[in-house]
C-alpha cells in the first residue's frame, strides 16, 4: 500500500509537470490531439496504480488534497507563480499579430482567428490586446472607437443603484447579512408585515437594496 502510495504522488506530480510543459493552449480550446492527450494522461497515470481497499483510497484523496493545497499555496509566491500558473501571452497587439508568442506556445492562427471571432471581432485590426491568460482563457480588448460607449463618455454620473442583500432564502433568514447591514431580525419582521407577510418560511426569496432598504419579497407559489 505505501508503495503504490509513493507512485500515486509521484504520478501527480509528473502530470502536473507534463500538463505545464504542454501549455496553456492545451486548457483553451478543445481540439481532437487535446482531447485524446488528457485522456491518455489520465489512463495512463491511473493504470500505474492499484487502490487496495477502501482506506488506501481514502488516504489517496486527503493525499491528492494536501498537493492541491499546497501546489495553490506555493502559487502565491511570486517566485513561484510563473512556474505553477504560467503567465499571460500576448498574441495581438495593435491589431499586429504577435508571431513569435503564436510559435512560442503553440497556438496555430487558426486557433487565434476562432477565438476573437467568438468575441464577435471578425478582423484582427478591429482588437488592440488578444491576450491569452494562464488559465488557457482569452481576453480580447478591441480598439476604442469600437468599444461599448459608457455613461462616463457622456459625462453622465449615474447613481449607485445599491447592492441587493439576500436576507430570506427559502424560507430561512440570513441572519449574518443582516448583521452586515446593522439590522435585527425584528426590523425584517416589521418590514415583512408591512408587506402582507407574516411568516417569513413562506418566502422563497427576499432582499433589501443596499441604498434605500428597501425589501423586495418573492414568496413560494
Amino acid at each position: 500500500m505505501i508503495l503504490e502510495t509513493l507512485k500515486l504522488s509521484g504520478l501527480f506530480i509528473s502530470v502536473f509537470i507534463v500538463m505545464r510543459l504542454l501549455g496553456k493552449t492545451l486548457l483553451s480550446q478543445w481540439t481532437a490531439y487535446d482531447l485524446v492527450t488528457v485522456i491518455f494522461l489520465s489512463y495512463s497515470a491511473l493504470g500505474a496504480v492499484k487502490i487496495k481497499g477502501f482506506f488506501h483510497a481514502l488516504l489517496c484523496i486527503i493525499l491528492i488534497g494536501f498537493f492541491y493545497l499546497t501546489l495553490s499555496r506555493l502559487s502565491l509566491r511570486e517566485a513561484l507563480t510563473r512556474f505553477i500558473i504560467g503567465e499571460p501571452t500576448i498574441l495581438i497587439k495593435n491589431g499586429e499579430i504577435i508571431q513569435k508568442n503564436l510559435k512560442q506556445i503553440r497556438y496555430s492562427i487558426t486557433e487565434l482567428l476562432s477565438s476573437i471571432r467568438s468575441f464577435g471581432y471578425p478582423d484582427i485590426q478591429d482588437i488592440e490586446y488578444a491576450i491569452l491568460e494562464p488559465n488557457g482563457h482569452m481576453s480580447v480588448i478591441p480598439k476604442s472607437y469600437l468599444r461599448t460607449l459608457t455613461p462616463n463618455d457622456l459625462n453622465i454620473k449615474p447613481k449607485y443603484p445599491g447592492l441587493p442583500i439576500t436576507v430570506i432564502s427559502e424560507g430561512r433568514i440570513k441572519h449574518e447579512n443582516l448583521k452586515f447591514m446593522s439590522k435585527t431580525e425584528k426590523w425584517l419582521k416589521n418590514e415583512l408585515e408591512g408587506k402582507g407577510f407574516h411568516d417569513f418560511r413562506a418566502i422563497f426569496y427576499a432582499y433589501v437594496k443596499e441604498e434605500n432598504n428597501s425589501l423586495t419579497v418573492f414568496p413560494y407559489k
